[in-house]
């Protein structure tokens, strides 16, 4: 035989079906579906294949996505991959039948004019089926060179509804009184020729994400071109935020960017319309503007207080200062009994000075306060709390809202958009959102204590890839890891906690093929 290689071991290919998997660990996430009901909310929302006596359904397109994201495929042509793992494949058959009367089975059969050779569905149904998410009406009134967000379809509205249907089950298991609401955009890099340019000069899209602290769940995410403006239409954001909260939460905090620094959002949230919520206590970055930056001028030396870090225990200073700055914009001036907005300033040292005689722009708002030049930022609030206390919690949003967007784009699928249509690209985004919120589930409620802040790369490496053979006995599927596997143990603790999660009455039946 000829060598494969240098080294002395060789591939084969097994000669006959053999059930072996390299995703072992990916059916507790079939399961979680059940368990969380996402099952049944798509087939209660979802219509894109209804009516349609055959081929796949709304539950095995969407549910096929959203597993090809926690396993780790960025596009459609991955689910090619996920088709080959035999033993996974199996599973995924057997559950689908799970739970149906002997009738519904033959329908379900009955919907494949000949014989279903897969588990999964094709790339070309996948586009298909992403097809149908976009909004050619809307797409008509595209105007050149204009900030446009088209209307979604019914189709991407029920997206939505199944993503509160999602955040409603959450809430049940872990209820929270409070919502501390996160708003950011990012921006997605890509080479379709139809994406627009962002303002980095590249084409790309940029959705504005929702982030909910206290569940570490994406509560809404609307997908933009990128030619559209971080503070376009923020406060219609926020509202459809506000409604996908489920009951048992009775109040709202918000955080946000100087994006979100828009007269008709702070004055939403400080004068209390929202019939619901009430007054929503926000904290929001400022435009360093030569009007704020004469207004912190006026700081008498003495009001900068150092903003101090709590490690261990201890208060360690940092490198900045703080200090209220007596700034009033005219719209917060416009009656007298308004809310009351406190503005403030941070300024930290720059420990290089600037070179004589060399005029350099830098990337960021300074100013000079006698011999010395500092960096400087701003924040607007109406919470009447310490000015250091409300710094680092509006600062809880600045990494979280980062990591969000990096792990949908990088180690979901998010990153890696799939058609030319707006709409497709869309419900794309829409299925990163709810592979996110299900591990963030998977992390905070099922899995043991300490795999909460893991990334998706270690769980990964640590529960979802895990060799195993499918054996059938008995009428039931078996998965088989090699003896003394440490995830074993894991693998049972984790379904033992799952069980847990649904109560009594409520259903745990995957039916894929009911409509």
């Amino acid at each position: 035989m000829m060598a494969q290689g240098i080294l002395p071991f060789r591939y084969e290919c097994e000669p006959t079906a053999s059930g072996m998997t390299a995703l072992a660990g990916l059916p507790p996430y079939l399961e979680l579906a059940v368990v969380s009901g996402l099952i049944n909310s798509i087939r209660r929302h979802l219509q894109v294949c209804s009516g349609k006596k055959q081929g796949w359904t709304d539950t095995q397109i969407v549910m096929a996505l959203v597993l090809l994201n926690v396993a780790g495929g960025d596009c459609v042509d991955d689910l090619r991959i996920l088709e080959k793992d035999d033993g996974f494949t199996r599973v995924l058959r057997q559950v689908e039948m799970h739970g149906l009367r002997r009738k519904e089975r033959r329908e379900q059969e009955q919907r494949w004019r000949k014989e279903r050779k897969r588990a999964v569905p094709s790339p070309s149904a996948v586009f298909r089926y992403l097809a149908a998410f976009d909004n050619p009406a809307e797409e008509a009134k595209r105007a050149d060179r204009h900030a446009f967000i088209p209307a979604p379809n019914e189709h991407l509205q029920a997206l939505g509804r199944v993503n509160g249907d999602f955040l409603r089950f959450v809430q049940r298991k872990s209820p929270q009184q409070e919502a501390t609401l996160d708003q950011d955009t990012s921006l997605v890099e890509t080479y379709k020729q139809e994406a627009l340019y962002g303002y980095l000069g590249d084409k790309t899209y940029q959705p504005m994400t929702t982030y909910w602290a206290e569940q570490d769940m994406v509560a809404h995410s609307e997908f933009r071109d990128g030619n559209v403006p971080a503070n376009y239409q923020n406060l219609r954001v926020l509202k459809e935020a506000l409604a996908v909260l489920p009951e048992g939460v009775v109040k709202v905090y918000f955080r946000g960017d100087t994006a979100a620094n828009q007269k008709e959002l702070l004055r939403y949230c400080a004068e209390g319309k929202s019939e619901r919520f009430g007054v929503i206590e926000f904290a929001v970055g400022v435009d360093v503007t030569a009007e704020f930056k004469r207004a912190v001028a006026e700081v008498e030396e003495g009001e900068w207080q150092p903003l101090e870090r709590e490690v261990d225990g201890k208060r360690v200073k940092t490198e900045q200062e703080w200090a209220e700055v007596c700034f009033v914009p005219n719209w917060t001036a416009y009656k007298k009994d308004g809310p009351t907005y406190h503005y403030l300033a941070i300024r930290e040292l720059l420990k290089q000075a600037e070179l004589p005689g060399l005029q350099t722009q830098l990337p960021f708002p300074s100013m000079s306060f006698g011999e010395r030049q500092y960096k400087v930022f701003g924040l607007v609030t109406n919470r009447n709390i310490p000015g250091d206390k409300l710094i680092w919690w509006h600062r809880g949003r600045c990494g979280k809202g980062e990591e969000i967007h990096k792990v949908m784009k990088d180690d979901l699928a998010g990153g890696h958009l799939p058609s030319y249509r707006f709409g497709a690209n869309a419900a794309w985004w829409g299925m990163t959102v709810f592979a996110f919120n299900r591990n963030s589930l998977m992390k905070r409620l099922v899995l043991p204590e300490g795999w909460s802040p893991k990334r998706l790369k270690a769980i990964r490496f640590g529960f979802i890839n895990l060799a195993g053979r499918v054996i059938s006995r008995a009428r039931q599927l078996i998965i088989r890891l090699s003896g003394g596997h440490p995830a074993y143990e894991l693998l049972i603790e984790v379904r033992r906690r799952m069980r847990t999660l649904c109560a009594i009455g409520e259903s745990i039946l995957l039916v894929a093929g009911s409509p």
